[in-house]
C-alpha cells in the first residue's frame, strides 16, 4: 500500500517540476536585427551563405580522355597496319617484320624539359629506328591529366607517322597490382586506373595504324604474393577492355620476375588472339652462359608466339677492348661498366639470340639521365651504348 501511495504521489508532483524547469530555463539569446533593422525590431533569421563564385564549366559535356581528336586523322593509314600471324608480327602482305627500336623517356619529361619536339624524334629516326617505345608513368598522366597527355601523344603519332616509324605506347608501372605496391612513387597506379588508361588509349588510336602495340604493363614485380592465375586474370580483363574499342592494336604482355620470366606460358598463356609477349632481358638477370638460360626462361615461347625484347641496354661500343677500370653506367641498371669484358660480350651475344629467333627489339633509354643510356647530353651525342645500338639498328652487329 506504501508502495502505490508512493507512485501516486510522484505521477501528481511530476507536472509542478516539469514546468518549473521550464520557468527557470535561460531563454535563448535573441538574434542580432539585420542591417538597417530599427530598433527594437524582431529578430532576423540567418541569411544562408552566398556560393563561391565558380568559373563557368558545362561539365556535364565533358568527355572521357581519348573520346577522339574531333575528326579522323587523315594520315592514320599512311603506314602499314601491323597484325598477329602464329608466331609472328607481319605486314598487310603477311610479310614477317622484324622490328628494331628504342625507348625514348617519359613524354611529360621531355617537354617539362623543353626537349619535346619533332626534332627529337629526327634524332631517334637518324639511329635506323623502326619502332619507338613511349613510356607513359603514371604519375605523369595523372598530374598532366589525361586530356592533356593526349594531346602530347598526338604529336609523337604526327612526327612518328611523318618519319616512317611505328610506335608501342607502355604503361610504365614497375610492382604488384595485386598487392598495390610499386616499386618507387612515380610507378604507384591502381588496376582502376591502369584499366582507365587503355580505354582512353583503345578509344583514341583505334584505328591508327602507327600506333602499333600497347605494353600493358611495364615489369611485374613480386612485391608481396601474386600467382600467375592473377596476373592471367588481370591482363586479360585489360585486353577485353582494348578490343571493345579496337581489333587492330596489339597487347603485348609482359611475364614475370620484372618482365623476364615467361615460364607460366608453358602451361596456361593468355586466353587471347592476336597478342604478343615481353621479355626485358638485361645482362645481369643471369650469368654466363646466357644462351642456355635465356632459352629456358623465355626463348622457348618464340616457337608459339610473336616476342618482343622491350627493354634491355647497356652496350659497349662495337670493337671495344675491356680497359682495366672499368666505370658504371649512368642509371646503374645493367651493372656493367662500358669496357667491362662482360658488358662487351653482352651486346653481340642478346642482338645475335634475339633475332635468331625473330624477337623484335627496343633497347632503353634515348636520354642522357635514365641509364641505362644511349646519349651522354642533349646535344645528342652518342655513348657506347648509343654507338652499339645505332650499328644494330643498321644490322652491322654479327
Amino acid at each position: 500500500m506504501k508502495r502505490i501511495i508512493g507512485i501516486v504521489a510522484l505521477s501528481l508532483a511530476l507536472p509542478v517540476c516539469i514546468a518549473t524547469a521550464f520557468a527557470q530555463a535561460p531563454a535563448p539569446p535573441a538574434q542580432p536585427a539585420g542591417r538597417g533593422a530599427a530598433p527594437g525590431a524582431p529578430p532576423q533569421a540567418a541569411q544562408p551563405a552566398a556560393a563561391p563564385a565558380r568559373t563557368p564549366h558545362t561539365w556535364w559535356r565533358d568527355q572521357a580522355p581519348g573520346a577522339g581528336r574531333g575528326g579522323a586523322n587523315p594520315n592514320a593509314t599512311k603506314l602499314p597496319l601491323i597484325s598477329v600471324k602464329g608466331n609472328r608480327f607481319v605486314d598487310p602482305d603477311g610479310k614477317p617484320v622484324l622490328f628494331r627500336g628504342l625507348a625514348i623517356s617519359d613524354p611529360d619529361k621531355l617537354a617539362q624539359q623543353g626537349h619535346w619536339s619533332r626534332d627529337h624524334f629526327v634524332k631517334v629516326k637518324e639511329m635506323g629506328t623502326m619502332l619507338v617505345r613511349i613510356p607513359v608513368h603514371p604519375i605523369a598522366w595523372r598530374e598532366r591529366g589525361g586530356i592533356e597527355y593526349i594531346k602530347l601523344l598526338d604529336q609523337a603519332v604526327d612526327w612518328c607517322t611523318d618519319l616512317g616509324m611505328y610506335i608501342m605506347i607502355d604503361w610504365h608501372s614497375i610492382g604488384n597490382m595485386t598487392t598495390g605496391i610499386y616499386q618507387d612513387p612515380m610507378y604507384d597506379t591502381t588496376k582502376e586506373e591502369t584499366f582507365g588508361f587503355w580505354r582512353a588509349m583503345s578509344r583514341h588510336f583505334a584505328r591508327n595504324n602507327t600506333v602499333a602495340f600497347f605494353e600493358l604493363f611495364n615489369e611485374p614485380a613480386a612485391f608481396g604474393r601474386v600467382s600467375w592465375d592473377q596476373w592471367k586474370t588481370l591482363v586479360e580483363d585489360e585486353i577485353a577492355i582494348i578490343r571493345a574499342n579496337t581489333k587492330q592494336v596489339i597487347p603485348m604482355v609482359a611475364g614475370f620476375d620484372w618482365a623476364y620470366d615467361l615460364t607460366p606460358l608453358r602451361l596456361n598463356p593468355i586466353a587471347a588472339e592476336g597478342i604478343g609477349y615481353t621479355i626485358h632481358p638485361y645482362a645481369n638477370k643471369r650469368p654466363q652462359p646466357w644462351e642456355p638460360a635465356w632459352t629456358a626462361d623465355f626463348g622457348f615461347a618464340a616457337a608459339n608466339y610473336p616476342l618482343m625484347a622491350t627493354e634491355f641496354g647497356g652496350f659497349a661500343a662495337p670493337g671495344a677492348t675491356p680497359t682495366p677500370t672499368p666505370t658504371p653506367p649512368a642509371g646503374g641498371r645493367g651493372g656493367f661498366g662500358a669496357n667491362n669484358p662482360t658488358t662487351i660480350a653482352y651486346g653481340p651475344a642478346i642482338i645475335k639470340y634475339l633475332e635468331g629467333k625473330n624477337i623484335s627489339w627496343t633497347v632503353w633509354c634515348f636520354d642522357p639521365e635514365w641509364g641505362p643510356t644511349l646519349i651522354s647530353d642533349w646535344d645528342y651525342t652518342l655513348n657506347s651504348s648509343g654507338q652499339f645500338v645505332k650499328a644494330a639498328m643498321h644490322g652491322e652487329i654479327k
